[in-house]
């Protein structure tokens, strides 16, 4: 018996040599975004990863800042297999008509992190991810790219600012739907021509988080910036369902090992990132920044908040009420971890000497 076990440890070692010598299996990753956004280096880890993991079988190429596809072309790549990974953004799905995702494009829904997390990593998250099977993609993580800000060239502090901006948004219904109540014209634009269009003055403004408005320069040619968090982007990590479900087990467990570190590694680095494109921004000196204060933030949020109920029905009810649950579940917690916090002890008076 102890032989037996040696030949076969042998026999699945020559079978992994072997599988090491034929071609490597190559994956396509297709993102829009510079390298340098969390995203795009959260790509590059990922490559780094997989193919340390899988000793060489697998060899990623990454291919960034839409150099294989536009946004509205690399769904379809992916589909048809031209790709076979993409990390688009969660309101790419409601085009194949798997709106429920759209409930991540709703104004003031995510108040936090830790809430955004739980929606992601739990029930709901998996639920969304269950729908795009059908699709022939099979989702593997997400991705987090922050909060988003608004900018244009013009101070944006009231509602009434909005009107009449062409302001630029991605395919997305409910943002669609985000803009016009704020009184502002949505100009549907892919990623990739989104500076050209500033710069050309075909739309006036638009809205990224820091690190995407930073890496693709739109400071350059937005003069003003409200820090608003209003709304969130983040992305999903996908895979052509017949090439994911075409590797052997083995190879896909250290895929799947290397997409759960990768995701780790992009969430630490996503605020830092923000951070960081802000303070870039700041330095650059071309855009002044204005910090939306409480009483300005509950005058958008007031406007926004009809849209949660007008999509209801759309992205789903229960998802919006789930949402809202967790968000009410994390504020209690937060609340009671504060009341827990022991005071700083008082320094006593110095003694007068």
């Amino acid at each position: 018996m102890k032989h037996m076990g040696i030949f076969a440890g042998l026999f699945a070692a020559l079978l992994f040599s072997a599988a090491q010598a034929a071609d490597p299996i190559v994956i396509k990753f297709s993102h829009v975004v510079a390298p340098a956004t969390p995203k795009g280096k959260a790509a590059d880890k990922f490559k780094e990863l997989a193919e340390s993991y899988t000793k060489g079988v697998v060899k990623v190429e990454v291919y960034p800042n839409s150099q294989l596809y536009k946004d509205r072309e690399e769904m379809e790549a992916l589909q048809l297999g031209a790709v076979q990974m993409l990390a688009p953004s969660l309101s790419k799905f409601g085009p194949l008509g798997v709106r429920d995702f759209e409930v991540f494009d709703l104004p003031y829904i995510f108040p936090n992190k830790t809430t955004l997390y739980r929606v992601m990593d739990g029930e709901i998250g998996a639920r969304l991810f269950a729908k795009l099977e059908p699709k022939s993609i099979k989702g593997l993580a997400y991705w987090d790219n922050g909060f988003k800000q608004m900018s244009a060239n013009k101070p944006l502090k009231n509602v009434e600012d909005f009107k009449g901006l062409k302001m630029r948004i991605q395919s997305s219904k409910v943002l669609d739907a985000q803009m016009r109540a704020l009184g502002a014209n949505p100009q549907v634009m892919a990623f990739s021509e989104v500076y050209t269009a500033l710069q050309q003055n075909v739309v006036d403004g638009t809205e990224n988080p820091m690190s995407n408005l930073y890496t693709q320069k739109m400071h350059e040619v937005q003069k003003h910036l409200t820090l608003s968090d209003h709304g969130y982007l983040g992305y999903a990590v996908i895979v052509n369902k017949a090439f994911w479900d075409g590797l052997s087990p083995d190879i896909r467990a250290q895929l799947e090992k290397a997409v759960k570190e990768a995701t780790a590694y992009e969430r630490q680095i996503a605020q830092e990132e923000n951070d960081e494109s802000l303070a870039k921004v700041k330095a650059a000196g071309t855009t002044e920044i204005y910090i939306l204060p409480n009483e300005g933030r509950a005058a958008w949020h007031k406007v926004l908040l009809p849209v949660h109920e007008q999509f209801a029905d759309v992205v789903g009810r229960d998802n919006i009420q789930a949402i809202y649950k967790i968000a009410a579940d994390v504020q209690k917690e937060m609340d009671a971890a504060r009341v827990k916090k022991p005071a700083a002890p008082k320094k006593s008076p110095a003694k007068k000497k």
